[in-house]
């Protein structure tokens, strides 16, 4: 098979028109049209259905355009490790949700590069289930993640393995000129404009359990901005925009010079766990879950 196949398929995917796809990939149309059909030739199905006056891509193509993604990186990850191998060197691919990929895994990195000089990350973010889903596709051999109390770690087959880097905290924390709205006893106006959670969301879901104020559209009067982010809703934050949920390890430089205001007291905070998971299929990802299990975060 031609790997530029998959590339052609999955731009005529995006442009849905051979004309424009053809001119993206910078053949002919006529050339661009035998790629394809050599592509079905391997496939052993139609990916096309040429009518007299036009040309319709297949249901089941467009339904399998991830899975298309997917095996494309993977043959390129592929083909350079190849060409370019070197045996001092490892990389290995981590699924990691958005919120520990700026609060977590800088630590980690630099830890294991201390240690495994000539280990490199392939690093995949992403909300939590889609995360889950690149793990257990394989697409990565570890996941990081938060893990709420309120919800429990997550549940995997015995070729999976888990371990903690430490602990933190969602908690609630206010900036800009709404610092200054702050009562005495440490709670803010409930009509107080908010940063929330999608209630789907893996936060949202905690904060919605939680009964937490201004974390979700259900727990808000004045919601001004949903989404699922939390380093985006840290900076929405500081600029004053609303009252926010966000893991403290990525809050605690902005409450220690005064740019954020902690209504921790007044509001609670959520316990989280610092996850990491690994396919003991994987010997280095087996050797890292054991490295940075022992060298085990300090608490928030």
């Amino acid at each position: 098979m031609d790997l530029r196949w998959l590339d052609d398929v999955l731009t005529l995917l995006e442009e849905g028109n051979l004309t424009r796809a053809a001119e993206r990939r910078n053949i002919t149309q006529p050339a661009f049209s035998r790629r394809i059909r050599a592509f079905e030739t391997w496939l052993g199905t139609p990916v096309l259905d040429r009518k007299t006056n036009r040309v319709a891509i297949s249901p089941a193509l467009a339904s399998n355009e991830m899975e298309i993604r997917a095996l494309a990186s993977r043959l390129k990850e592929l083909r350079t490790k190849v060409a370019h191998y070197e045996p001092t060197s490892s990389t290995v691919p981590i699924a990691a949700q958005h919120a520990p990929v700026h609060s977590m895994f800088p630590d980690l990195a630099l830890r294991a590069k201390d240690a495994f000089p000539g280990l490199n990350f392939r690093l995949r973010a992403g909300n939590l289930s889609d995360c889950v889903t690149m793990f257990l596709r394989g697409d990565t051999s570890m996941l990081l993640c938060y893990e709420a109390e309120a919800v429990g770690p997550l549940e995997f087959g015995p070729n999976v393995k888990r371990a903690l880097w430490g602990t933190d905290f969602l908690v609630p924390v206010v900036g800009g000129a709404l610092r200054y709205t702050v009562r005495d006893n440490g709670a803010v106006p409930e009509d107080t404009p908010a940063i929330v959670y999608p209630e789907n969301s893996y936060f949202g879901e905690v904060l919605k359990q939680g009964l937490r104020p201004f974390g979700t559209p259900g727990g808000s009067t004045n919601t001004v901005c949903l989404t699922a982010f939390s380093s985006g809703i840290l900076e929405l934050v500081i600029k004053g925009l609303g009252v926010g949920w966000v893991p403290f390890s990525m809050a605690y430089r902005e409450l220690e010079n005064g740019n954020l205001v902690s209504l921790a007291n007044s509001l609670g905070k959520e316990p989280l766990d610092v996850a990491i998971y690994a396919d003991i299929r994987s010997e280095m990802a087996n050797t890292l879950l054991d490295f940075w299990s022992k060298g085990k975060r300090e608490a928030a």
